[in-house]
């Protein structure tokens, strides 16, 4: 488990727990992946629709990151980068997303849908309930979607973004048209879980453990992780709406089932593929099947502000669980971008005037 006298360890603390973010050149400390193997108790508040779990790290006052996962995973991807965050003076959320974990909906009359943009406005909600105006959001997979989305439609509630694997949000017209071959293999699971095979597998609890456990291993090939950290991880799937908002979310993004009308007037939006200005990290890992070859070359027209993009290299598809360190040095440097962002703009006026 996580606590204080484990942070100290991890990141060797030695006064105040703001001390590392006061330095210009904050370097995250090496941590192995797994050193942690939990969090402390996890906190809930009502949040929109749902009734939110979560862990919280690090000092009650210090800047917010809010680290969101994806799919096959939970909150125990940000498991050793949580601790390496609060030790440098953020605080760190780490919510589970509808459907996963101790997250409920607050109403059995709730659709179980999970378009993006609902996805999305429930970690809007979640910043409401905690009285969080503005984070630093970070994640991958579903969480990278989720992200983007609220950089580009809320703007104003994200200081930055870590955003691995690029620009996700979806583009539901495009995705009805034919891929590269290599590409459709990739999304094998997508295909599965839109025939009835596929939805009886995810409802069944013991086929949807196994079949989640065999995409760990696809999709992130040079991850020795042992069961227990499976299995940590695998009690998030047993959620009473995990298969339902699971096939939801897949079969919507292929156009199969439509979404709810509350909804509409976000999805007009981002079908319009918009733009992304805030201060942003993108990390492509190598071994992930589902990063785009080249330098992030393919997306880097949908980040306008300031940006750095990173390729790490022996490392798959769960970065912040294979590789804490460089994610959280990445949230880090995403943070820098804003203070040189800022720092430009006071130059920029000081010389205009």
């Amino acid at each position: 488990m996580i606590g204080r006298r484990t942070f100290n360890k991890a990141v060797g603390l030695g006064t105040g727990a703001f001390a590392a973010t006061r330095s210009p050149n904050p370097t995250v400390p090496v941590v192995t992946s797994g050193t942690h193997a939990g969090f402390g108790t996890l906190k809930h508040v009502k949040a929109g629709v749902l009734d939110v779990s979560y862990a919280e790290a690090g000092p009650a006052h210090g800047p917010v990151v809010i680290c969101l996962h994806g799919w096959p995973y939970d909150i125990h991807s940000f498991v050793d980068v949580a601790p390496l965050l609060a030790g440098l003076g953020y605080r760190v959320i780490v919510p589970y997303l509808r459907g996963h974990g101790g997250t409920r909906f607050l109403s059995r009359n709730t659709p179980r849908t999970a378009e993006q943009s609902a996805v999305a406005l429930d970690i809007v909600a979640l910043m409401d309930a905690l009285k969080i105006d503005k984070a630093v959001l970070a994640g991958f997979d579903w969480g990278s979607r989720t992200a983007d989305i609220i950089a580009a439609l809320w703007p104003e509630r994200v200081k930055a973004l870590v955003s691995t694997g690029g620009y996700l949000i979806t583009d539901r017209k495009a995705q009805l048209e034919p891929a590269a071959p290599a590409v459709e293999h990739n999304w094998w699971y997508q295909w599965y879980f839109a025939t009835e095979r596929g939805k009886k597998a995810m409802e069944d609890v013991a086929e949807r453990l196994a079949l989640c456990r065999y995409v760990w291993t696809l999709v992130s090939p040079n991850w020795s992780f042992d069961e227990a950290t499976y299995q940590r991880t695998a009690e998030a799937f047993k959620n009473p709406d995990y298969a339902a908002v699971v096939l939801f979310n897949y079969r919507w993004r292929i156009g199969l089932v439509e979404g709810e009308h509350r909804y509409d007037r976000y999805e007009k939006r981002l079908a319009a593929q918009p733009p992304v200005h805030v201060p942003t990290v993108t990390l492509d890992p190598a071994l992930d099947p589902f990063t785009p070859p080249g330098d992030g070359s393919a997306y880097r027209d949908h980040f306008t502000g300031p940006y750095l993009h990173r390729t790490l290299a022996d490392v798959g598809h769960n970065v912040p669980q294979e590789a804490p360190g460089a994610f959280a040095q990445a949230v880090v440097d995403a943070d820098r971008l804003t203070l040189a962002g800022t720092a430009t703009e006071r130059a920029a006026r000081a010389t205009a005037h």
